[in-house]
């Protein structure tokens, strides 16, 4: 019997068939595998969101300026950024297995390194290292759950990895939080000690090569030189493009030319070489290409959502980072619970019904959020960050099986990669474009509220002369209370500004999220991809 099913697998990648065409009983241990699993891709999440906590404690710990310390966060992201789209093709070279349980060693003795660092240069090299093992804990996950779960089950193996990607964002603000005022900030990289020996034990006992990997006979250099150099530049510019005004700094101009160009040059590359680095070609399956563009979109809404809220939180309604984790913990949950649900509906229902369901619903929590205040409570967040919750759910399960369900079982591993890093991409751009934006819009809006407090306007002068008093209350002569009063009258009108910045773009989210609608109509899945379904041509 076994013998007989390794011939129809291998019968099937030979003739290039989809993955749910493919006969698959999943793995005997399938459940322990997504356990171990989604708890790296879970550690390396929860990763990229603790450190931006407890920066402040290293800035003064390190004796770090503001400027030198974000590269903490910039080395991590611009190293996982690159190993993404190359984990496919590392698989082939290195074995699936041995490389996903190298790159958790490599990641766990890396946050060993960064907590017992004692210099800014050390931290920031041990942080690169760590990014260039947790670029695959993501990618090669997914590839992992999708082989080991039956095809009819796809839908529940995207739905278990779906946890560890939605909820690690909500939970590493507020663990960082918790470590940093409880511990000292070094315990937010040795906390990973045991979660990552657990998954490298758990994955070397459980988790086996595929039977499709295939050892490329050669090494792309070129390939490798032109990702490194096109994909580090453009990564760069989006992460510190508004902070050096764009393109008025000759730095970010000159690091977009070389990535435009260096990325076209790369596309060119992988297509004309015989054993390419990252295979471009997965994209010529309808479903990954247009699956694609929607993990782009969806990661930029996705993101741009997931960016600024915490922001508001505790800029705006003056929240601490544990605070923030608690109000956002029920929208996690919800997601969890709407990913366990749509899990086992993605094999009864059209997959493009859920994803609509799921903009509509998260667009209605976007909505809500545009309507906050500056005098909101965190109660106010509870039922629009549960819509969000469902409609993430409702979006990311079935997206992902779709876009993978033309794949056969050699490209799966490349188009995990290409899926992911795109996304990844996305969601960077959708950060870098929502924070300029942002400081626009604000600018913008305060410019237009100061025209209306002059001195001539008679409620801007009687709020004046009310603040003018409550100060002489407390003690100020009449010249004093009366700069504090406008200084004061100044920030209420900067905060009043950025509220409403927040709000224009908690709708253009929205807008972006149901943008992916009508694009729905490009996808042929037309049941529960990776089920017995035929997909209509």
């Amino acid at each position: 019997m076994a013998s007989s099913l390794r011939e129809a697998v291998v019968a099937g990648e030979d003739e290039a068939e989809p993955l749910h065409l493919v006969a698959d009983q999943g793995e005997p241990h399938k459940y322990l595998i997504a356990f171990a699993v989604v708890l790296a891709a879970l550690m390396q999440v929860i990763d990229s969101s603790i450190v931006n906590v407890a920066l402040p404690d290293m800035m003064g710990n390190l004796g770090a300026s503001l400027d030198e310390i974000a590269w903490v966060s910039t080395g991590y992201i611009l190293a996982s950024v690159i190993v993404i789209p190359l984990t496919g093709w590392l698989g082939s070279m290195f074995g699936r297995k041995r490389y996903f349980v190298g790159s958790i060693i490599l990641f766990t003795l890396a946050s060993f390194f960064c907590g017992a660092s004692h210099s800014l240069g050390t931290l920031i090299f041990w942080r690169i290292v760590q990014g260039i093992g947790g670029g695959a804990l993501m990618t090669v996950s997914q590839a992992v759950l999708f082989e080991a779960f039956p095809r009819e089950e796809a839908g529940m193996a995207m739905a278990l990895f779906g946890l560890g990607v939605m909820v690690g964002p909500t939970i590493g603000p507020t663990l960082g939080g918790w470590l940093t005022d409880n511990y000292g900030w070094p315990w937010i990289f040795y906390i990973n000690l045991p979660v990552g020996i657990l998954a490298a034990v758990m994955i070397g006992t459980y988790v086996h090569d595929s039977i499709h990997q295939q050892k490329p006979p050669t090494i792309d250099y070129i390939g490798i030189a032109l990702l490194a150099v096109s994909v580090g530049a453009l990564q760069y510019v989006l992460e510190h493009g508004q902070r050096d005004d764009w393109f008025d700094s000759s730095i970010i101009l000159g690091l977009t030319v070389t990535g435009v160009v260096g990325g076209i040059a790369l596309v060119w590359r992988e297509l004309t070489a015989e054993h390419p680095v990252i295979d471009f070609r997965v994209l010529r399956h309808r479903q990954m290409s247009v699956g694609t563009l929607l993990g782009v979109m969806m990661g930029v809404g996705l993101y741009a959502m997931s960016f600024t809220l915490p922001v508001f939180l505790q800029s705006n309604l003056r929240m601490t980072a544990e605070q923030t984790g608690i109000v956002m913990l029920p929208g996690a949950i919800a997601t969890a619970l709407s990913m366990f649900i749509v899990g086992r509906l993605s094999r009864r229902f059209d997959p493009r019904l859920l994803i609509t369901a799921g903009a509509l619903i998260f667009a209605t929590a976007a909505w809500q959020l545009s309507r906050m205040t500056g005098e909101s409570g965190g109660v106010d967040f509870f039922w629009p960050l549960i819509l969000r919750g469902v409609g993430l759910g409702l979006m990311f399960v079935p997206l992902t099986t779709i876009t993978l369900a033309e794949l056969s079982p050699r490209e799966l591993p490349q188009g995990t990669g290409l899926y992911n890093f795109f996304r990844q991409l996305g969601g960077s751009f959708g950060i870098a474009a929502i924070a300029t934006l942002l400081s626009r819009y604000t600018a913008q809006i305060r410019a237009t509220l100061t025209e209306h407090v002059t001195a001539t306007d008679v409620l801007s002068r009687s709020r004046i002369d009310a603040l003018t008093r409550g100060m002489m209350a407390r003690g100020a002569d009449m010249w004093a209370a009366r700069r504090e009063a406008l200084t004061l009258l100044d920030r209420q009108l900067s905060a009043q500004a950025s509220v409403i910045a927040y709000s224009r773009i908690y709708m253009l989210s929205a807008l972006l999220i149901l943008a992916l609608i009508p694009l729905l109509v490009l996808v042929r899945q037309t049941k529960g991809a990776g089920g017995d379904h035929a997909i209509m041509e």
